[in-house]
């Protein structure tokens, strides 16, 4: 057993989980993206800026209002979004957000999109392979996570021990130091339900944290005039109303790029909050995630129900609305 793989014990390694999944794509043929587990036994976390290339451009899958958000001269700068995920593995996959097809790694994709949203945000890739804790930079942090932490079902909370990685951002969450942007999941059930006999640990581990947002994947951005409904792989919120209070929707739109998943779902949300965090300055990370949840809107969605869309889709026009939040 690599220190690499050995993410958290439960009962005293009464069970360990191998390796975290990426909440990736799932489309009808299965593909390698449907169960992307991290490789290359690497020990060393990568930790980079990644600069904004050129001009920023509002794409076809992206909300029009990121272009008004840029209008505005809101594009993240000052805030550190930290992508935690795959940079080591093997595995890579094609895709396309409108600079064209490019086949890359899952971490290299979510940290793509993030910078996309956001492009004047600092960009820092960790990859999820190393265990180590999580470190966060001067001023605002979100944290990025496209991946669950899956074991057998049926442990207590009190079971787990969570390896530095984990503990760190379940901290963060808790103490409200970071905003924690977390993909929901591709199995059809409810955040933290039970698919094939396991579940996602992470996702447990961070209901009733006050800054981290579950992020589920409507199959395109809606409008009042054609609403949106959940992509046919997205997790729901559930019935716990304290998923439903800490779970947001937003477009996913594959038919545009060729990548489907709740994995690219939770970078847009990233990159929302860095937008915001760019206007209000002095907003803590838990003002910030109350912002996006409270301003969601409902009137996008079909059959709005919160068992399904929890708050409702992210509106970074009306996050950005007030003159102040709190």
């Amino acid at each position: 057993m690599s220190r690499s793989c050995l993410k958290f014990g439960i009962a005293t390694a009464l069970a360990i989980l191998s390796a975290p999944m990426a909440s990736a794509q799932e489309a009808v043929s299965a593909d390698e993206m449907a169960a992307l587990c991290h490789g290359g036994g690497l020990s060393t976390c990568v930790s980079a800026t990644i600069p904004a290339a050129g001009t920023p451009t509002v794409q076809r899958w992206m909300s029009p209002d990121v272009g008004a958000a840029w209008a505005a001269g809101y594009k993240g700068k000052g805030v550190t979004i930290t992508i935690v995920d795959d940079f080591s593995s093997t595995s890579r996959f094609s895709g396309n957000f409108g600079v064209g097809v490019q086949t890359q790694r899952h971490g290299e994709w979510t940290r793509e999109e993030a910078g996309m949203i956001a492009p004047l945000a600092t960009i820092r890739s960790k990859d999820f392979s190393t265990g180590s804790a999580v470190g966060l930079a001067p001023g605002l942090n979100v944290l990025n996570l496209s991946y669950g932490m899956y074991a057998r079902a049926g442990y207590s909370s009190n079971q787990i021990g969570w390896a530095p990685e984990e503990a760190s951002i379940i901290s963060y969450a808790t103490r409200g130091t970071a905003v924690v942007s977390k993909a929901a999941g591709n199995d059809s059930v409810a955040v933290g339900g039970i698919t094939n006999g396991q579940q996602d640990y992470l996702d447990l581990a961070l209901i009733r944290k006050p800054s981290a947002i579950f992020v589920g994947a409507l199959s395109t951005n809606g409008t009042t005039s054609s609403k949106a409904q959940l992509a046919w792989y997205s997790n729901t919120a559930g019935s716990n109303p304290l998923v439903q209070s800490h779970f947001l929707v937003v477009g996913v739109d594959g038919s545009k790029t060729g990548l489907y998943g709740t994995s690219f779902a939770a970078p847009i949300i990233s990159g929302y909050a860095a937008i915001i965090g760019s206007k209000f300055t002095s907003a803590t990370p838990i003002q910030i995630t109350n912002d996006l949840l409270n301003t969601a809107r409902t009137d996008t969605l079909v059959n709005y129900n919160a068992s399904v869309y929890g708050k409702g889709e992210a509106s970074l026009s009306r996050a950005l609305a007030p003159t102040a939040i709190r």
